[in-house]
């Protein structure tokens, strides 16, 4: 049987402009290729170990290169965070130039920008030799694999499941295992909610954060085993009008609008207070990240909030397998050292302690029954990375996260405006210029 990855590898999270895409034009080529089969590589290092973070996950890798440190006389990690919006920009200026890091950690979205490029040293073979190789998130595997060869490895995982209030769907009569095997069922269990527990929304969603709906939405078309992009990377096209599934998914959205099982603030929600509202229980069920949902919450409520992976329309499961890859970069001053820290990141102390910062392990084996028993939430996605996938493509960006993507605009139009068809014809062709545009 093939799995998702498989279905959609066939037919394939913050904004990159126009600037980000005139840098990395230029430094196709540039940098020498690292030798990882030199006798040594990755066991005998010494010296720095300079990486390139985004601000955004910075703790994390700070609390990882600080733990390595302690145990590494050595070899020393340097960790350099970069604002998420300059970090394509500034990584590509420094290709061009010749000056590169040892490592990158960055979204995962990213990587396809520069492996095309070969900026990336090839990996595959180290990475094949790793003894729990089948456990590393497919997912995150899948945004450093190009032409079957390897560009990386995952470090942190952030996964979007549904959660749910079970104290206040128990109200209403209801257990999460038996209503959330598909958008029907759960839609169902909405209207029940709304009559029986009128002070509370049965649902919740930042209908004007172009990236968080993305992270929630996408999953609920691919556990479909649909995708909204066709084609293999560099010759990809919109997959959106007369995709039944997109069109049922957004009408699930649009009946939630319609019916009053959203707060009014969802219209105008950026995603600033996203998860707020859940885990204040105004709201029963949240599609969200293990970090809005049970990190930021109050201990007390924590017990309460219980999650599965995202349905699809008629059934089906799916999780978007965000977070970061770490990358080694040709030219790289120490790749041995990089490499040597990548393992170590790997380790199953090092990805079994990632939720104390908000994250999670992206090793399927990191579950096990004490991470379970302390990590209750974050088992349910970890246990299932075979589920989690993310689109490979070099417009990411410029389709999902940024406030004028069509993503978005299709989302605002379907849902708030009523206009399914109209919606998605619109979408369509704006998928198409973007894919056609970037693939030049």
């Amino acid at each position: 049987m093939l799995s998702r990855r498989a279905l959609l590898q066939g037919g394939l999270a913050l904004g990159l402009g126009g600037a980000g895409i005139t840098a990395l034009a230029g430094c196709a080529g540039t940098l020498p290729p690292t030798d990882t089969a030199a006798e040594g590589f990755g066991e005998v290092a010494t010296g720095t170990v300079t990486v390139w973070c985004r601000s955004a996950t910075q703790a994390a890798i700070q609390a990882t290169a600080a733990s390595f440190n302690e145990l590494h006389e050595d070899l020393e990690v340097v960790v350099l965070p970069i604002p998420d919006a300059q970090y394509v920009t500034k990584l590509a200026t420094s290709i061009r130039g010749g000056s590169v890091p040892d490592l990158v950690d960055f979204d995962l979205i990213n990587c396809p920008l520069f492996y095309v490029r070969e900026a990336f040293a090839d990996i595959t073979e180290l990475v094949e030799a790793l003894p729990y190789r089948d456990a590393l998130s497919a997912g995150h595997v899948g945004l450093v694999t190009h032409e079957e060869r390897i560009y990386g490895v995952p470090f942190i995982g952030d996964y979007s499941t549904l959660f749910a209030n079970t104290e206040l769907l128990g109200a209403a009569g209801f257990e999460l295992s038996e209503v959330a095997g598909s958008l029907e069922s759960l839609m169902s269990t909405c209207q029940t909610i709304k009559s029986s527990l009128p002070d509370v929304f049965p649902w919740t969603f930042p209908g004007n954060a172009s990236g968080a709906m993305g992270f929630t939405i996408q999953p609920m078309i691919w556990a479909a085993d649909t995708d909204l992009i066709t084609g293999e990377l560099g010759s990809q096209s919109g997959n959106i009008v007369g995709n039944d599934v997109v069109e049922a998914v957004l009408e699930f959205h649009r009946q939630l609008w319609v019916d009053e099982l959203v707060p009014p603030r969802s219209f105008v929600e950026d995603g600033a207070q996203w998860g707020h509202d859940y885990r204040s229980g105004e709201v029963v069920f949240f599609p969200g990240a293990y970090g809005s949902a049970v990190a930021s919450a109050d201990e007390a409520f924590r017990p309460l909030s219980q999650n599965v992976l995202l349905p699809g329309p008629e059934g089906g499961n799916a999780t978007f397998s965000g977070g970061d890859n770490m990358c080694i970069l040709n030219g790289a001053p120490n790749a041995s050292g990089a490499w040597k820290f990548m393992k170590y990141a790997l380790e199953l102390d090092v990805q079994r302690s990632l939720p104390d910062s908000g994250y999670m392990p992206i090793r399927s084996d990191s579950a096990d029954a004490e991470f379970t028993q302390k990590y209750e939430q974050a088992a349910v996605p970890v246990t299932q990375l075979d589920e989690g996938y993310v689109p490979s493509t070099l417009a990411y960006n410029l389709l999902y996260n940024q406030s004028s993507s069509p993503w978005l605009a299709m989302i605002r139009r379907a849902v708030f405006d009523g206009d399914v068809p109209g919606a998605m014809a619109e979408a369509q062709s704006e998928y198409d210029r973007i894919l056609t545009q970037t693939q030049l």
